[in-house]
């Protein structure tokens, strides 16, 4: 073996130092890169040369080689950021991106999202952000991830009220009003007890208000087996200010509500007035309410969460399912990784929750650029899902920094630098060397 394989071997350790110089410098070139994973060098020998001597057979290494580079996947830090699409992951998770023609699945654990022209929420580069979709009720849809798009970018449409919900106390001790004596008026105050105003929406998502009036029966005129009852009325006023529902001087109820001898609601009592003697008690429905504007009438299902305790008749709360229509005020990224969408008119819908995936072997991913990686036969496939303890926690108004230790990697540059100088020793002894070998011959 030649005195020159020494210097093969201070050349292999120049270059192999090189490259380590090059992954340190890449790794605080992107100190300040959103979720920007460092990466390490892994050196080994080049073991070869095999001599004999005296002793017996002995090997001589050949220099050194660089056996792998790792991504490091440990944590980063958090910033807290003002924009309500930035996101980030606590744990093992990747957000999953598509390029717009390409059905290749790309990876990343950059959450600086935004929403492009078309709705769709994207990565600065462009690539859109996967997730699963919400249907009309506010149920995930079955099936793969899509690209997540915030449809309604304008108006979102009315929707009609076609339910209410009172949850309200009858009092118990009011006084009992004499039916025959002052028969029910919705401009009399005294032929009712206590009457509760709802705003409802119709089909164009124009406002109205529906009253409704409640009168407590007198227990000398009921045939049920309690002294619980209380009969029920509603008006409206159409477009043109005209009041309809039961505003006849002396209608008949549009029905009843039964209470048992604990003021709650007594479902073995159903309610046996016309039309409501199918509905159980405690609900009823009001008829298709036209108000002539050019909306569709529709019937408005009536819920009474209602108890009659000795306390003074109030409402609780009240609700109703519709509202008008509204512009796009803003889109969100909640706790639980859901994109919500808030109109103007107060209505909050969720259009996607993000997806997460999560890998056996993440060194195995190959960086791709831009913050982002794709599968290989290294990494495995992907394991995908909603966030939760599982694939990862979304933390909102954040990012995640980059998990590069600059103090740390300093020491490796001058280990590195160190290593470098050491080699080029070789090179200049060996070099020393053979200059003395050729002076021989003077």
């Amino acid at each position: 073996m030649g005195i020159t394989s020494a210097l093969y071997s201070g050349v292999s350790g120049l270059n192999t130092n090189s490259s380590a110089m090059s992954v340190v410098g890449n790794n605080l070139a992107n100190t300040n890169t959103v979720g920007f994973k460092g990466s390490r060098t892994v050196f080994s020998d080049m073991l070869s040369s095999t001599v004999f001597g005296s002793g017996g057979k002995s090997q001589v290494g050949r220099g050194v080689t660089m056996s792998k580079v790792d991504n490091i996947f440990s944590q980063g830090t958090f910033e807290s950021t003002t924009s309500d699409t930035d996101v980030a992951i606590e744990g093992e998770g990747f957000f999953m991106l598509k390029e717009v023609g390409n059905d290749t699945t790309l990876y990343s654990r950059a959450g600086a999202f935004r929403f492009n022209a078309e709705g769709y929420l994207v990565n600065p580069e462009g690539y859109r952000v996967q997730g699963k979709g919400y249907d009309v009720n506010g149920n995930l849809i079955a099936g793969d991830a899509t690209d997540i798009q915030v449809q309604n970018v304008g108006l979102v449409p009315a929707k009609v009220t076609d339910s209410i919900n009172l949850n309200t106390n009858l009092d118990s001790a009011t006084t009992i009003i004499d039916a025959v004596a002052t028969p029910f008026s919705y401009t009399d105050p005294t032929t009712f007890n206590y009457s509760s105003s709802t705003p409802v929406y119709d089909t164009l998502g124009e406002s109205h208000l529906v009253t409704l009036y409640f009168r407590k029966q007198d227990p000398a005129t009921l045939v049920a087996p309690n002294d619980n009852a209380w009969d029920y009325w509603y008006s409206s006023v159409d477009s043109t200010g005209v009041p309809f529902g039961d505003v006849a001087g002396g209608a008949a109820p549009r029905g009843e509500i039964l209470f048992d001898q604990n003021g709650n609601l007594d479902p073995a009592l159903p309610d046996p007035v016309p039309p409501l003697g199918t509905n159980p008690n405690g609900t009823g429905e009001i008829p298709a309410l036209d108000y002539l504007n050019g909306s569709v009438p529709t019937p408005v299902r009536l819920v009474f969460d209602t108890t009659q305790f000795n306390s003074v008749s109030t409402v609780i709360s009240q609700d109703q399912n519709g509202y008008s229509a509204g512009n796009l005020t803003n889109v969100g990224i909640n706790a639980s990784g859901v994109v919500v969408a808030s109109y103007s008119n107060g209505e909050q819908v969720k259009v996607s929750s993000l997806v997460l995936a999560k890998f056996n072997n993440p060194g195995g991913l190959e960086l791709i650029g831009s913050n982002m990686f794709t599968a290989t036969e290294a990494s495995g496939a992907a394991r995908s899902g909603l966030p939760g303890p599982e694939l990862g926690k979304i933390y909102t108004n954040s990012l995640e920094q980059s998990n590069v230790d600059m103090g740390q990697e300093f020491v490796k540059m001058i280990t590195i630098q160190r290593g470098f100088q050491a080699n080029s020793k070789i090179i200049t002894t060996v070099d020393e060397m053979l200059g003395e070998l050729i002076n021989l011959k003077r």
